[in-house]
């Protein structure tokens, strides 16, 4: 059964006629990233399926039902710079237009202890954040060249933190080289900084006819948390029985709401760098639990555009784009 505070999209925007339209969904072979790109292809859209494991993928995309449109599954590793330009060559070989890009892949490192990629990023950061923004940043100019093309990017409820503890993005150490690690202030940072980036791009790219949105799609039923220890697993393996026992969390599908919502409502483009949420109780700030598309952040550290444009430019030299 449904939970009853879940924000649906509207049926006009999920009846709309996507032929000859290309999207991709990073992270798309389960959970949200899955229902989003089936709903695509559903409505005759071609879709990219950007997954770190091609024969996930593949076994996924057998599970489409009732579909007009089309797919097909290309390799790319988010933690692995290298995959992702790979990843992007591969894609303007075959497609000279991109009407979406979902940003949907995401990962915390369940285990309370530094784990780095091969470029030094921090693994948490690097699926989250490093890797969608170098994904983004090379296909800007198709994007720009799509009219009215849309970015979207998950970021989660734990951004907001609590009026007492607000997370914020370290420029000083955003890989924590300096600082003592914890993993869970790892996710909530790396998720920081996909609200600031969003907010930074829609900057950037006004005029442009692209636009940009960040979005916590909801407490999804997904296997979030199976990459810990023993005790990690334990934890969540109790805690999720528990949330669907008390419809505390959503399906999958329902989380897909807000993405599907960002990406092909006529109502989201009039508000471009936007936080869009679904319904949470894991919001600490009562006035935001029943979400909102759009919603404004409770965290300030959220908005900071002084921060956000700092955040983009020492990214782009630490992915090697200047």
């Amino acid at each position: 059964m449904a939970n009853k505070n879940v924000i649906w999209a509207d049926k006009a925007t999920l009846s709309k006629d996507l032929s000859g339209k290309t999207y991709i969904v990073t992270g798309s072979n389960s959970g949200v990233g899955f229902e989003t790109a089936q709903q695509l292809v559903k409505q005759g859209a071609q879709v990219v399926m950007a997954v770190r494991r091609p024969e996930a993928g593949e076994e996924a995309r057998k599970n489409f039902k009732n579909v007009k449109g089309t797919c097909e599954v290309m390799k790319c590793d988010l933690a692995d710079l290298d995959s992702v330009r790979n990843f992007v060559n591969e894609f303007k070989a075959k497609h000279n237009q991109l009407d979406g890009l979902m940003c949907n892949a995401g990962m915390v490192n369940m285990e309370n202890k530094p784990k780095y990629t091969k470029h030094g990023f921090e693994y948490t950061w690097s699926a989250s954040y490093f890797g969608h923004f170098l994904l983004t940043e090379l296909l800007l100019d198709t994007l720009k060249a799509t009219p009215n093309a849309r970015m979207a990017i998950i970021s989660s409820v734990v951004h907001a933190g609590s009026p007492k503890s607000r997370p914020k993005v370290h420029l000083e150490d955003l890989n924590y080289k300096k600082r003592k690690y914890d993993n869970f202030a790892a996710y909530g940072e790396a998720k920081v900084a996909v609200v600031l980036y969003a907010k930074e791009l829609a900057e950037r790219l006004e005029g442009t006819g692209v636009t940009t949105y960040s979005i916590h799609p909801g407490w999804a039923r997904s296997n979030f948390g199976s990459g810990g220890g023993v005790i990690m697993k334990s934890i969540f393996s109790l805690v999720q029985p528990l949330t669907k026992w008390f419809n505390m969390s959503d399906s999958s599908w329902e989380s897909a709401q807000t993405s599907l919502h960002c990406l092909l409502s006529d109502d989201a483009p009039q508000h471009s760098g936007a936080y869009f949420s679904q319904h949470s109780v894991l919001y600490r700030d009562k006035e935001c639990k029943k979400g909102g598309w759009p919603m404004k952040s409770p965290n300030p550290n959220a908005s900071d555009m002084d921060s956000a444009r700092k955040l983009v430019k020492m990214t782009r030299g630490m992915v090697g784009l200047d």
